[in-house]
């Protein structure tokens, strides 16, 4: 059985940081490759990054990008993201979630392609 644990979500005050985990099992972990997906109050999901099966592509949504570090352990079958100079904005509920396809080798934006969903961490960023 696939399984996503996030965690590492929190309150936080404007432009600090947090560094979200996602503890995978139930599938090859280093075949896939493997996103961040937040859902921010009253709006629908968004894609925020990937990162390939080795960890040697990675890709951020405009929003994020130089804020935010998508990175995995393989050996460890963990998945992380690292935020920094976080804003009111960037308050949502991160997912973690896995690539449908094993082993692809463009990274997807697209969310349908993202087939296993963990529960989601809470992280809000407020003074």
């Amino acid at each position: 059985e696939v399984q996503l644990v996030e965690s590492g979500g929190g309150l936080v005050q404007p432009g600090g940081s947090l560094r979200l985990s996602c503890a995978a099992s139930g599938f090859a972990f280093r075949a896939h490759a493997m996103a961040w997906v937040r859902q921010a109050p009253g709006q629908g999901p968004e894609w925020v990054s990937a990162i390939s099966t080795n960890g040697g592509g990675t890709a951020y949504a405009f929003s994020v990008k130089g804020r935010f570090t998508i990175s995995r352990d393989n050996a460890e079958n963990m998945l992380y993201l690292e935020m920094n100079s976080l804003q009111p904005e960037d308050t949502a509920v991160y997912y973690c979630a896995k690539d449908g396809q094993s082993g692809r080798i463009e990274l997807s934006q697209k969310l349908p392609e993202y087939t296993y969903w963990g529960q989601g961490t809470e992280v809000t960023v407020s003074s």
